[in-house]
Formats: C-alpha cells, sequence, structure tokens
C-alpha cells in the first residue's frame, strides 16, 4: 500500500495538517505520472543533517534537505528525505516567508527530486522554483 510517513530524529516535531500534507504529497507524485511506493520523511536538527551529509555525500556544510532515491524501478517513488528543521525556521526568517511555507517548500522540492527534476544549473532550478509554486499554489490548507 502507497504510504508518505513522517518520522523524527534528534529532535521534538509534530508536523500540522499531516493527513493533508500527506494527500497533497500523493496528489503531486500522481500529477508528475509517477507510482508512490514508499516515502519517508524525517525531520531532523542541522547537526544530524550535517552528519549525513559528511558521512554519505563527503560535504561539509548544513543544508536543509537530503533525498535519498530508493527505488528500484522506473517511475516509482520510494525514498527517504531528511529535513533540517533548524535551516527551515533559518531560512524562513531570512526569506521573510512563514516557517510552514518554508517547510512545505522544502517538502515538495524533496518530492520534486524523487521526480526527477534537479536544482544544479540555473535553468534547472528555475524549472524546479516553477515547479515548487506550481505543486504549493494546489495545497488545500497552510
Amino acid at each position: 500500500m502507497p504510504s508518505v510517513n513522517f518520522f523524527e530524529e534528534d529532535i521534538c516535531f509534530n508536523l500540522k495538517n499531516k493527513l493533508k500534507v500527506k494527500e497533497w504529497v500523493k496528489a503531486t507524485i500522481a500529477a508528475e505520472g509517477y507510482k508512490l511506493q514508499e516515502l519517508n520523511y524525517i525531520f531532523c536538527s542541522d547537526s544530524y543533517l550535517l552528519n549525513i551529509n559528511q558521512q554519505y555525500l563527503d560535504h561539509d556544510t548544513y543544508t536543509d534537505i537530503i533525498t535519498f532515491d530508493n527505488s528500484e524501478k522506473e517511475r516509482v517513488i520510494e525514498g527517504d528525505i531528511f529535513i533540517s528543521i533548524d535551516r527551515i525556521r533559518e531560512n524562513a526568517e531570512k526569506f521573510a516567508t512563514g516557517e510552514v511555507n518554508e517547510l512545505h517548500r522544502v517538502i515538495i522540492h524533496g518530492a520534486l527530486h524523487l521526480l526527477g527534476y534537479t536544482d544544479k544549473t540555473a535553468e534547472s532550478k528555475e524549472l524546479m522554483t516553477a515547479k515548487e509554486d506550481q505543486y504549493l499554489g494546489i495545497r488545500n490548507f497552510t
């Protein structure tokens, strides 16, 4: 059975509107023509995510998100998305957006990575931002 799951590591965090967020992520995946198998969002601290960044990606920097694609079949979504709540809070302040909006942007950003979108070049980043905006626009909650 397809599932979107939420976990916490190294922090205490309670995602609001869990069921609506799950349905929104599922609708995004379906709209892109993919099938959901299992998607895990793991909310964590800066230090926890920094350790993952160092250990698995050989990067020594803080980041807001790391996405691991675990799928073995084409157009099937199965993965783990780690999100630093510390980064979300800092970026929400830095970009003058609310924490909930910033969190939702990062949640959908991770899903878009699993859907094949990248943000390595200016052109691909522009497309990804447009897709983020598109799917943020279909939320029926805040």
